[in-house]
């Protein structure tokens, strides 16, 4: 199988690389993450209008380059490497999928303004019972009149104090339905609490309560969003597991570097060989990573048992890597590797992160037992 990328998509990931490492610095992005606004608006608006990746993947009807999943991957892998904070998985990928799977003018009109850096969302699905089972929903939206009244809680919504659109789920009809709910950051409307809070990789993501929330008829996206939903969430295990590989490159190598320039008993511990082994099996995990990330991304259109089965081994595949990569980079660079001020600490916690997002290592292990019981 030909791994290559064309010459278009060769271009996209050196454009991108040397934008970021133009214009992204880790210690401006920490800062604004931890003590600022959590992300840095000039960026994005860089990200959209000088590289213009944020419609890389979108239609070209809406503003977009028409693009696909390995675009995405290549995208998603670069921002990783930079440990970048800004959303791009959770607007452009999983905020893109959902609305390219909604029909009418409020749909189109908001994949412009992703591709423009005007709107970005964030996904509120899970709820307190849920676990990682994107199906179960007791949050309800029921008509009045001509508008929908939306009553019930979310938890762990990322990228939601940022947000200028959130999309939710809810039950209306009896089924499980997507609604587009208009946000300002800095005052949400009538009905809506949002409790933001600071998830350990230093994002910005809030618990939200709804309470009779009026929404405008033309608020409801897709009344019947199970597959949708579904199919979205596996392009974003495919985006989050590129983003992984880009970090643990970035880690693998770091760890690689410090191994020669760290001298003990007057020689690099590089040349202790139970270190050599130990950074011989990061790479290796690495390398299954890679796969697993390529194996997902060519999945993405396959059928959905395919497509699902494709997603669950690549996210126990990467979460396994993640936490040995992760955890052997810091044991590696000895007690430096949990400071503040050595990258390598910023990188571990990020890879601890994924190792949750969109469901844990033991979830899409039980998920993948399901998809291949006879």
């Amino acid at each position: 199988m030909d791994f290559s990328f064309t010459a278009e998509q060769e271009l996209l990931r050196d454009t991108v690389t040397e934008f970021l490492a133009a214009r992204y610095d880790l210690e401006n992005s920490r800062a604004a993450a931890r003590i600022g606004a959590g992300w840095q608006p000039q960026v994005w608006r860089g990200l959209a209008q000088e590289v213009g990746i944020l419609g890389a993947a979108l239609p070209e009807s809406v503003g977009g380059i028409g693009g696909g999943p390995v675009e995405t991957m290549i995208i998603a892998e670069a921002l990783g490497g930079a440990l970048v904070v800004e959303p791009y998985i959770d607007t452009v990928v999983v905020g893109g999928g959902l609305l390219r799977r909604a029909t009418g003018k409020r749909a189109e009109d908001l994949l412009a303004g992703i591709t423009e850096g005007a709107v970005i969302t964030g996904f509120a699905a899970l709820e307190a019972q849920s676990g990682y089972d994107y199906t179960n929903v007791a949050t309800i939206a029921r008509r009045d009149g001509d508008d929908w009244l939306l009553t019930g809680s979310k938890c762990v919504v990322t990228s939601a104090p940022l947000a200028t659109h959130l999309l939710v789920t809810a039950v209306a009809d009896g089924e499980i339905a997507l609604f587009v709910v208009d946000v300002d950051p800095a005052a949400p409307p009538a009905g809506l609490t949002v409790e933001p809070f600071r998830t350990i990789d230093e994002r910005p993501a809030a618990d939200l309560t709804f309470e009779n929330l009026r929404l405008p008829a033309d608020s409801l996206l897709l009344a019947q969003a199970g597959e949708a939903v579904a199919a979205t969430l596996d392009e974003a295990i495919a985006a989050v597991a590129a983003e992984a590989v880009g970090i643990m490159r970035k880690v693998v190598g770091d760890t690689v570097e410090y191994a020669k320039q760290r001298h003990q008993f007057g020689v690099p511990i590089a040349s202790f060989q139970a270190l050599q082994h130990r950074m011989v099996n990061m790479h290796l995990e690495l390398e299954q990573a890679v796969a697993a990330t390529y194996l997902v991304t060519l999945k993405l259109t396959a059928d959905p048992v395919e497509r699902a089965k494709a997603a669950a081994a690549a996210k126990v595949t990467i979460g396994r890597a993640a936490r040995l990569i992760g955890q052997e980079s810091v044991q590696l660079h000895g007690a430096m590797g949990m400071t503040e001020e050595l990258p390598i600490g910023h990188f571990f916690k990020r890879l601890t992160a994924i190792q949750y997002e969109y469901g844990t290592t033991a979830h899409h292990t039980a998920r993948y037992a399901a998809l291949t019981r006879p």
